[in-house]
């Protein structure tokens, strides 16, 4: 039975992780018909149903979950043997898969694996643009970038970025019929554009911190958006304040596009970091891929 079931096992856990028929197709380069006909039939021969499937989402049943929790890692430990294996030709290759936001893989992620990527073509790169905080060892990403104060932990973390500062800006126009801001708290009676975080839900709170006094403001304003590309387009539009890491305001800001304010209530933080789990064993593609990422001088630690 193992013999033959093998593909229909590892179907069934690409699906419980994927949450989606269409998306565990798209993984495993099968049709949707075929993998459900797959499903099906491995709970025939069980006599057990192994998902709950609905018109929106598919999820393991109580079975389902004692079957992902005692066979998933199985092919997990597979895959990276398998890569372990490839790993041993003479040319590091493999493909490392990272998730992160748009803005860092345009200015950071790219620049720096550039010269990489001409040099090793048997490495390939594979980027998830998203905004919320993906779970890297249950969705299989090689590692993730967030800013340094919000990795979880036990990971490894290498810094790849200079320190960021906030902004807080408006077009000229704006300004123009609306006072400029003296003090955070003056932010409340302007039309200010927010953010919603994908993962919490909630709508970000803007943080301030001048001479140790730290202060937060929960803004209202038209517009709410989760990624940062739309709040820059609406903030040159004039359609509100926005608050984002200043180098995505910055081309802006020196050409005069937008007014910054505020600018004492925004001091410096811990920028960009790559994170990867501690317990991975890093192929030699991976550890070129952090190496070009991770700010010279700077080394990998455990993060607390």
């Amino acid at each position: 039975m193992i013999r033959r079931n093998l593909n229909d096992l590892l179907y069934f856990v690409t699906v419980a992780r994927a949450g989606s028929f269409t998306r565990a197709a798209s993984l495993l380069g099968v049709t949707q018909s075929a993998l459900s006909q797959a499903i099906s039939g491995l709970e025939t021969r069980l006599k057990i149903r192994l998902l709950t499937r609905t018109t929106r989402s598919v999820s393991p049943t109580a079975a389902g979950e004692r079957l992902l929790y005692a066979i998933g890692h199985r092919f997990d430990e597979i895959e990276t043997e398998l890569d372990e294996l490839t790993a041993m030709r003479d040319k590091p290759a493999g493909t490392v898969r990272i998730t992160c936001g748009e803005h860092v893989l345009r200015t950071i992620l790219l620049p720096k694996l550039t010269p990489l990527l001409h040099e090793q073509p048997d490495i390939k790169v594979e980027f998830d643009i998203n905004y919320g905080f993906r779970d890297i060892v249950a969705d299989r990403f090689d590692a993730g970038v967030r800013l340094g104060d919000t990795i979880d932990k036990d990971m490894i973390a290498a810094p790849i970025g200079p320190q960021l500062r906030m902004a807080v800006a408006a077009a000229p126009a704006y300004f123009e019929t609306h006072p400029v801001p003296k003090a955070p708290r003056d932010l409340i009676k302007h039309n200010c554009i927010n953010q919603r975080m994908q993962t919490a839900g909630g709508v970000y709170v803007w943080d301030f911190e001048r001479r140790g006094k730290q202060l937060s403001v929960r803004v209202e304003g038209q517009l709410i958006f989760n990624t940062s590309p739309s709040m820059v387009d609406s903030a040159l539009a004039g359609l509100g304040i926005a608050f984002l890491p200043e180098d995505e305001f910055a081309p802006h800001i020196q050409e005069g596009r937008l007014v910054r304010v505020l600018e004492d209530w925004c001091p410096p933080f811990p920028g960009y970091y790559l994170y990867y789990p501690s317990r991975r064993q890093p192929s030699p593609a991976f550890s070129l891929v952090v190496d070009a990422l991770r700010v010279t001088g700077a080394s990998s630690a455990k993060h607390r």
